[in-house]
């Protein structure tokens, strides 16, 4: 291996983290890398709803959103497990489109804006010393003066890095799987729906091409005592909630098999490890049934790329720069999660996921409450 590459920074992971700051950073004149594992454009398991807080800041960085005719969603629809069903006017709002489609628009981006993008390029170690960073992978060894991770929900880092949330005992916040298929079928356009099932929730909405994108999200146990067959899990867990049921009978997938990630965790995590900036999933994941994860992402981008260029800018130390991304990261972000985190709980328990839904039914200024507390202002 070869160690003759040097970069202002290195961003592992090429997620909308990753690829916004890499965007950002090489506009305002820095040496950017970034690895991604994969090669753009490919699906991902995500939910695929943006809230419009981040339209402002994708139209900034290029993303044409209006000419992709995106469909704008406007309505919320949550059902319990036994079908009763709450409706609300979304108080932002927000609007569908695919990880492919995003993602792949935002790595030409990239691309275009000098970015050298290494893809099919997995990252096997990240090491801090005399100042500097070494990046290694398969091929070569590079060098950076700042790295992020951006890589998602978890990677082979945080077990190295044995960061607590890839070591700690199974609990209900850090043993999920999800699972997602494009679908067709006549569902209303301007609707995300939540509909629950025992130990779990499934997201519809739609995304480009008269496409809708379903995922769901549950418990490792729920697939084990399915004996590990994902349509045997949908046909006798998910299905004994009557709109699901329809979905799955009415529908017709886009993908041969469905896409699915393990161990999903909403434990707390850290910002900065061992030097390194953390963004995105990579530093705290909302539960999905926020519908606000990949705004946290951007914004996240948005916050490291400031802080980082006054680094690099040597306007700042590297100490003051993480102490002051950490801060307004937690300002940013601590009260979605923590309001996330309790959500959560309220869903899983068939009884007390319907009794919820019955009393915010009655108390619709509530939801708007919680809506509000998990969602943050265009930026």
């Amino acid at each position: 291996m070869t160690t003759d590459q040097s970069y202002d920074a290195a961003i592992v992971g090429g997620g909308l983290a990753g690829l916004a700051l890499s965007i950002q950073l090489a506009r305002q004149g820095h040496r950017v890398i970034l690895f991604e594992k994969e090669k753009f454009p490919f699906h991902k398991v995500c939910g695929e709803y943006i809230s419009l807080e981040s339209w402002d800041f994708l139209n900034d960085l290029g993303v044409d959103l209006h000419s992709m005719q995106v469909p704008i969603i406007t309505r919320l629809q949550v059902s319990g497990t036994n079908g009763k069903l709450l409706q609300r006017h979304l108080p932002l709002g927000g609007f569908g489109i695919s990880r492919y489609k995003l993602d792949g628009a935002l790595a030409a981006l990239s691309r275009a804006a000098g970015v050298a993008l290494q893809e099919s390029t997995k990252v096997n170690d990240v090491l801090f010393a005399n100042d500097e960073f070494t990046i290694e992978t398969a091929q070569q060894i590079f060098r950076a003066k700042i790295v992020c991770g951006t890589y998602g929900k978890r990677s082979n880092i945080d077990i190295k890095r044995k960061r607590p949330f890839s070591t700690a005992s199974k609990n209900k916040l850090n043993n999920y799987i999800g699972v997602k298929y494009h679908i067709s079928g006549d569902f209303p356009a301007n609707t995300i729906a939540l509909h629950n099932f025992k130990n779990g929730y499934c997201g519809l909405v739609k995304i480009e091409d008269n496409k809708y994108n379903l995922c769901y999200l549950t418990t490792a146990r729920n697939l084990q005592n399915s004996h590990t067959d994902i349509k045997r899990m949908e046909q006798t867990i998910l299905s004994v909630n009557p709109h699901l049921q329809k979905i799955f009978a009415e529908s017709k997938t886009g993908f041969e098999s469905p896409l699915t990630i393990s161990q999903i965790s909403f434990d707390r995590k850290s910002q900065v490890e061992d030097h390194m900036l953390m963004i995105g999933d990579a530093a705290g994941m909302i539960t999905p049934l926020c519908g606000n994860g990949m705004s946290m992402a951007l914004h996240g981008s948005k916050i490291a790329a400031g802080h980082i260029h006054m680094f690099l800018q040597g306007q700042t130390t590297r100490e003051k720069m993480e102490k002051r991304y950490r801060f307004q990261w937690q300002r940013q972000f601590s009260r979605r999660l923590k309001t996330g985190r309790r959500i959560q709980r309220l869903f899983g328990s068939g009884w007390l996921t319907n009794l919820f839904i019955t009393v915010m039914k009655s108390f619709p200024g509530l939801v708007d409450a919680l809506i509000r507390k998990t969602h943050g202002k265009s930026f």
